[in-house]
């Protein structure tokens, strides 16, 4: 039931297993081990012993088979926050030698949600005037956290940059709180020139895709993200020429 969340935090499959399995008892030795888990005996000794080094199993010795027991589950949040403690420690020396000089020219493939979230922590990185073509509300793609357009809003905010849109028209029928949760400078396309393509130009980025619909991304799609500064500035020209004929919304 719960060996894939066990799975996600750091335990192998058959250390899932055999942790989900031995929670509900109070010791077993291996063969019981073996068959409440599904998993073969010559696997379970191994798994043991990692589960025994992460402090989530403890050994009872006695005679005949030795018996094992589950250590509270509170254990397993100790063990993320260890991790995160340890990262945090790392950072600074990891940022260090995350490479600092800007990319001149580069093209790449973002894919699926998690290449999504990617996506979104460039532009919060970048924070410079970002410009939206044909946008569909992707901020509340279901599964995306609000905190990467927190970050975003927060990042353009701190460096005094601007973003405008111009969005699809359909955001105005199926998500019109958009308009208001995004914030920045907005106008909305023509009925006639609705699209299911994306334009973002930020820095020196170009980024292109399509959407599932509007407000969502979807969970298999592809981002094409090409960076060059010729490139970006004139994306940024058409962009301009496209928002100086567009009218304004009428309130």
């Amino acid at each position: 039931m719960y060996t894939d969340l066990l799975e996600e935090i750091g335990l192998s499959p058959s250390e899932a297993k055999i942790y989900e399995a031995l929670l509900s008892k109070a010791e077993i030795g291996v063969s019981e081990i073996s068959l409440k888990a599904n998993v073969h005996r010559r696997n379970v000794y191994d798994a043991l012993n990692r589960l025994v080094e992460k402090g989530l199993v403890f050994r009872i010795f006695q005679k005949g088979e030795h018996q094992f027991r589950a250590v509270n589950p509170d254990k397993l949040a100790e063990i993320i926050e260890q991790k995160r403690h340890n990262l945090n420690i790392a950072m600074p020396a990891l940022r260090k030698l995350y490479r600092k000089e800007p990319i001149i020219e580069a093209a790449y493939i973002y894919k699926g949600r998690e290449g999504y979230k990617n996506y979104l922590q460039d532009m919060a990185r970048v924070a410079e005037d970002t410009y939206f073509l044909g946008a569909k509300g992707l901020w509340f793609t279901p599964g995306i956290d609000q905190q990467y357009l927190r970050d975003y809003q927060a990042n353009m905010k701190k460096k005094n940059k601007h973003y405008f849109t111009l969005y699809d028209p359909r955001v105005k029928e199926k998500l019109p709180q958009a308009f208001k949760d995004v914030g920045g400078e907005y106008k909305i396309l023509p009925a006639k020139y609705q699209t299911p393509g994306v334009t973002d130009i930020f820095g020196d980025y170009v980024v292109t895709f399509t959407s599932l619909d509007v407000g969502n991304f979807g969970e298999d799609g592809s981002i094409f993200v090409m960076v060059n500064s010729e490139l970006a500035e004139t994306y940024r020209t058409w962009f301009k020429l496209i928002w100086d004929l567009c009218p304004r919304e009428k309130t």
